[in-house]
Protein backbone atom coordinates (compact mmCIF):
# COMPACT_ATOMS: atom_id res chain seq x y z
CA UNK A 1 0.00 0.00 0.00
CA UNK A 2 2.87 2.29 0.75
CA UNK A 3 6.11 3.35 -0.93
CA UNK A 4 7.55 5.42 1.75
CA UNK A 5 6.97 7.45 4.78
CA UNK A 6 8.79 10.53 5.57
CA UNK A 7 9.03 13.08 8.12
CA UNK A 8 10.19 16.36 8.02
CA UNK A 9 13.62 18.08 10.31
CA UNK A 10 14.84 20.67 11.33
CA UNK A 11 17.91 19.49 12.52
CA UNK A 12 19.35 16.54 9.90
CA UNK A 13 22.51 15.69 11.40
CA UNK A 14 20.47 15.13 14.83
CA UNK A 15 17.79 12.62 13.23
CA UNK A 16 20.19 11.19 11.27
CA UNK A 17 22.09 10.04 14.70
CA UNK A 18 18.56 9.36 16.27
CA UNK A 19 17.36 7.39 13.30
CA UNK A 20 20.64 5.45 12.90
CA UNK A 21 20.82 4.52 16.88
CA UNK A 22 16.99 3.41 16.16
CA UNK A 23 16.63 1.86 12.99
CA UNK A 24 20.33 -0.07 13.49
CA UNK A 25 18.09 -2.03 16.06
CA UNK A 26 15.86 -3.50 13.43
CA UNK A 27 18.80 -4.10 10.65
CA UNK A 28 18.67 -1.45 8.93
CA UNK A 29 21.95 -0.13 7.44
CA UNK A 30 22.95 3.68 6.29
CA UNK A 31 20.80 5.45 5.00
CA UNK A 32 21.02 6.79 1.43
CA UNK A 33 21.67 10.96 1.32
CA UNK A 34 20.18 13.27 -1.00
CA UNK A 35 20.64 17.20 -1.53
CA UNK A 36 17.73 18.08 -4.03
CA UNK A 37 17.88 20.72 -6.30
CA UNK A 38 16.97 23.58 -4.08
CA UNK A 39 19.60 22.31 -1.23
CA UNK A 40 17.21 20.49 1.08
CA UNK A 41 19.07 17.16 2.59
CA UNK A 42 17.20 14.06 2.62
CA UNK A 43 17.72 10.92 4.06
CA UNK A 44 16.39 7.39 3.00
CA UNK A 45 16.41 4.37 5.10
CA UNK A 46 15.81 1.38 2.57
CA UNK A 47 14.84 -2.09 4.02
CA UNK A 48 12.76 -5.19 3.60
CA UNK A 49 11.25 -3.44 0.62
CA UNK A 50 10.24 -0.44 2.50
CA UNK A 51 11.27 3.18 2.93
CA UNK A 52 11.83 5.77 5.63
CA UNK A 53 12.71 9.23 4.86
CA UNK A 54 13.63 12.36 6.74
CA UNK A 55 13.78 15.44 5.27
CA UNK A 56 14.82 19.18 5.71
CA UNK A 57 11.23 21.09 4.71
CA UNK A 58 11.44 21.51 0.85
CA UNK A 59 9.60 24.90 1.93
CA UNK A 60 11.84 26.61 4.05
CA UNK A 61 10.01 26.75 6.62
CA UNK A 62 10.13 24.53 10.14
CA UNK A 63 9.20 21.28 10.69
CA UNK A 64 6.56 20.23 12.76
CA UNK A 65 5.03 16.72 13.79
CA UNK A 66 1.33 15.83 12.49
CA UNK A 67 -0.98 16.00 15.57
CA UNK A 68 -2.38 12.59 15.63
CA UNK A 69 -0.04 10.96 13.81
CA UNK A 70 2.04 8.07 14.22
CA UNK A 71 4.75 6.17 12.29
CA UNK A 72 4.77 2.47 13.18
CA UNK A 73 8.29 -0.06 13.49
CA UNK A 74 7.57 -3.73 13.19
CA UNK A 75 9.60 -5.28 15.52
CA UNK A 76 10.21 -9.74 15.35
CA UNK A 77 9.87 -10.19 19.62
CA UNK A 78 8.85 -7.74 22.90
CA UNK A 79 12.50 -8.02 23.66
CA UNK A 80 13.00 -5.68 20.18
CA UNK A 81 10.42 -3.24 21.28
CA UNK A 82 12.05 -2.59 24.85
CA UNK A 83 15.33 -2.39 22.71
CA UNK A 84 14.01 0.07 20.20
CA UNK A 85 12.51 2.12 22.96
CA UNK A 86 15.58 2.57 25.18
CA UNK A 87 17.87 2.94 22.36
CA UNK A 88 15.56 5.56 20.89
CA UNK A 89 15.40 7.27 24.73
CA UNK A 90 19.22 6.96 24.85
CA UNK A 91 19.65 8.89 21.61
CA UNK A 92 17.94 12.11 22.17
CA UNK A 93 13.91 10.63 21.82
CA UNK A 94 11.24 11.06 24.58
CA UNK A 95 9.56 8.10 25.86
CA UNK A 96 5.56 9.27 25.82
CA UNK A 97 2.13 7.92 26.77
CA UNK A 98 2.36 4.36 28.94
CA UNK A 99 5.81 2.28 29.60
CA UNK A 100 7.06 -0.54 26.94
CA UNK A 101 4.81 -4.10 27.36
CA UNK A 102 1.77 -5.66 26.41
CA UNK A 103 -1.51 -4.01 25.47
CA UNK A 104 -4.92 -5.54 25.45
CA UNK A 105 -7.66 -4.22 23.15
CA UNK A 106 -10.12 -4.45 20.72
CA UNK A 107 -7.09 -5.62 18.22
CA UNK A 108 -5.91 -8.02 20.52
CA UNK A 109 -2.37 -8.40 22.50
CA UNK A 110 0.04 -5.98 21.08
CA UNK A 111 3.91 -5.39 22.25
CA UNK A 112 4.15 -1.71 22.11
CA UNK A 113 6.66 1.41 22.51
CA UNK A 114 5.64 4.76 22.16
CA UNK A 115 8.41 7.53 21.74
CA UNK A 116 8.69 11.34 20.18
CA UNK A 117 12.01 11.68 18.39
CA UNK A 118 13.61 14.73 18.45
CA UNK A 119 11.74 16.78 16.28
CA UNK A 120 8.79 15.65 18.45
CA UNK A 121 7.32 13.07 15.59
CA UNK A 122 5.46 10.25 17.29
CA UNK A 123 7.16 6.91 16.07
CA UNK A 124 6.06 3.22 17.98
CA UNK A 125 7.71 -0.14 18.09
CA UNK A 126 4.93 -3.21 17.40
CA UNK A 127 5.25 -6.46 18.85
CA UNK A 128 2.14 -8.87 17.25
CA UNK A 129 2.52 -11.96 19.12
CA UNK A 130 1.34 -15.04 16.90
Amino acid sequence: MFSHVMLGSNDIERSKRFYDAVLGVLGVGEPLRNTNSTGQVRLFYRHDGGTFCVSEPINGETATPANGATIGFKCHSPEQVQQLHDVAVAHGGTSIEDPPGLREGSLGALHLAYVRDPDGNKICALHRPQ
